[in-house]
């Protein structure tokens, strides 16, 4: 089945130096752009992440401090990968809750404005979870029935997550062709800053998802312990939840003025 897009759809996957979103970095960028008309483009990008690799991550995707040695840096390639996102919606596998989150933080560090807010994203691992449970390789071959060749090559790992939310459409007949839908069914929380430590609530109403403040709201929080928003802006926090927490704070000092 071919999808209904009225945009490109970007299905990237990235390799990286771990799993903190906060500290690590990537290493290796893939993406696949699959057009409304079929067609297919992808590009890929080795990247020198400034810090070194651990020998745990070279062991998962095979990229060593070596390799990426002479490399550009994200910021010199960051113009070019926001201008191959630009104007389509996002598409991965654990996107939501790693890939998307961490790319933000890329491009705040290096100072280039990519507004995530307003891509629509499709996690292809979430939609897998909920119909089957299973690995990425595992989904390869439960939907398409091949093994995969190159498992954890990021521009590998992104033509398979294209070719499995293609076959996810075949296979499941209740799972609407749109973009809309597919975002929304395969959206874990309404995560206000990505990382999940803002959420919206019933009621939508950003609030905090951890710690001593757990389930109340950013402004309540804000309003009876103003150097909570310190405390965060100092700590261990991705960058984008701290713009977010800064924009709703800018947001409800100008409603009261």
């Amino acid at each position: 089945m071919n999808l209904a897009l009225g945009k490109p759809l970007c299905f990237f996957d990235l390799e990286t130096t771990g799993v903190n979103i906060v500290k690590d970095r990537i290493v290796e960028i893939g993406i696949v752009k699959l057009y409304p008309e079929g067609k297919r483009e992808s590009k890929s990008w080795r990247v020198n992440p400034q810090v070194k690799i651990p020998s745990e991550a070279s062991e998962v995707h095979g990229i060593t401090d070596a390799m990426v040695e002479k490399s550009p840096i994200f910021k010199e390639i960051a113009p070019e990968v926001k201008n191959f996102l630009q104007n389509c919606d996002l598409a991965g596998f654990n996107s939501d809750r790693f890939d998307i989150p961490l790319l933000a933080e890329e491009f705040l560090r290096s100072e280039v404005e990519f507004d995530i807010g307003k891509f629509k994203t499709i996690d292809v691992q979430t939609i897998f979870h909920k119909m089957e449970k299973r690995t990425l390789e595992a989904a390869y071959k439960f939907y398409c029935n091949q093994e995969m060749k190159n498992a954890h090559s990021a521009l590998s790992d992104a033509e398979a997550t294209c070719d499995i939310l293609l076959a996810q459409l075949d296979f499941y007949k209740d799972l609407e062709n749109s973009v809309k839908f597919l975002s929304e069914f395969s959206t874990h929380k309404k995560f206000v800053d990505l990382a999940g430590f803002i959420v919206s609530d019933k009621n939508n109403v950003p609030s905090f998802s951890f710690g001593k403040h757990k389930g109340k709201s950013v402004e309540e929080v804000l309003k009876n312990e103003p150097g909570y928003f310190g405390w965060i802006l100092n700590a261990d926090f991705p960058l984008y939840t701290k713009k977010v927490l800064t924009s709703l704070k800018l947001k409800k000092m100008n409603n009261r003025q």
